[in-house]
């Protein structure tokens, strides 16, 4: 095929990737979310807590699809970075671990309670298996090499976050997992086979097992087929076990939600924080942060400690796939943060807690 032609053919799919897609086609009429404080009843759409929507035109796609197609050769979308196995590494003796699996999905155990955090396994971040963001790293773990899983967070429905059919591999083999969602999540899971899902709204929270869960403003956007965008809700997550507090901000760009997350609900013993797919900024700065915005991030938690997320696994944006962590170390020295409070791990790599 005539090169342009193909440019022009994976500009077009992208595009409409991003401005359709094909997941759950049911759009609703009349949302049931009018008492949702981000729910515009002008736009039935929800909104950030700044009341923007972070809605972009379809130039602004075209054009981002066009630089995408013709960035520069990244060597790392050609080969991957390497992946640790989690089962030859010695687990934690307090009972307090945390594995990268890749992009937003952690495996998370904290005195005997296990959390997994936006579970996507698949090859591909995309309703197609034939074309899409295509994984460069593999998943460090097999669904079925999991162990038992007592909760999911789920932070948005993008594709990258809400994997389907990871989620029905998962509870084909533990059908007891509960799963907390933002706002509109709640119906696809329920359509897809999964029992216990609880569907919250920014800052409400619910108890299982001696857990706190609380969902979080984040600033993003949500779509996932066709006329949805902003239909369902996104969110960050505060876990709070009786001695241990974890923050998982799942999909982000900058704003002062992080402050207000921590004057509400405390400073997170770990927070996952996005140091990924930010350029260009022009046309991300709103939905993802770079590097130097996830370490204002974890200032403004007051975390202790810090893991990124969101890097090294799909090739989504322009920057070259080994810059964000490179970014990161730089910007904690520049801050002279010891670089041991916020690190970027391997992936399969599992951190003693």
């Amino acid at each position: 095929m005539n090169i342009y032609k193909y440019i022009f053919l994976n500009i077009l799919l992208t595009t409409l990737l991003f401005l359709n897609g094909c997941g759950s086609l049911k759009i609703l009429e009349e949302s049931p979310y009018l008492y949702s404080p981000q729910y515009n009843s002008e736009t039935n759409r929800f909104n950030n807590s700044n009341g923007e929507s972070n809605n972009k035109s379809f130039f602004e796609f075209l054009t981002f699809a066009y630089n995408f197609f013709t960035r520069p050769f990244d060597e790392i979308e050609e080969i991957g970075f390497p992946i640790l196995d989690p089962f030859t590494q010695k687990d934690s003796l307090s009972g307090r671990q945390i594995v990268w699996i890749g992009q937003s999905t952690l495996l998370l155990t904290i005195d005997g309670v296990t959390i997994l955090t936006d579970p996507v396994f698949s090859m591909r971040a995309s309703p197609f298996t034939f074309i899409g963001p295509k994984r460069v790293t593999p998943p460090a773990m097999k669904v079925p090499d999991l162990p038992k899983i007592d909760a999911v967070v789920i932070s948005h429905n993008h594709y990258d976050h809400l994997d389907i059919e990871s989620l029905k591999q998962i509870n084909r083999l533990q059908p007891n997992i509960r799963y907390f969602v933002p706002l509109g999540i709640k119906q696809i899971l329920l359509e897809n086979g999964l029992k216990f899902v609880h569907e919250l709204d920014w800052w409400e929270n619910l108890t299982f097992n001696e857990l706190t869960f609380t969902a979080t403003p984040v600033n993003h956007w949500s779509s996932r087929s066709i006329n949805d965008r902003n239909k369902t809700l996104w969110s960050g997550w505060m876990i709070e076990w009786p001695k241990y507090r974890f923050y998982f901000a799942g999909d982000t760009g900058y704003s002062n939600d992080f402050i207000t997350t921590r004057n509400r609900l405390g400073s997170p013993d770990l927070a996952a924080i996005p140091i990924g797919a930010y350029e260009p900024r022009s046309f991300m700065k709103k939905s993802h942060v770079n590097p130097e915005e996830s370490v204002r991030i974890f200032e403004d938690l007051s975390a202790k400690l810090a893991v990124a997320i969101h890097w090294g696994t799909f090739k989504l944006t322009t920057e070259l796939l080994e810059e964000p962590p490179e970014r990161l170390r730089n910007e904690l020295k520049k801050k002279k943060i010891n670089p041991s409070k916020f690190l970027s791990l391997k992936h399969g790599q599992k951190l003693h807690l």
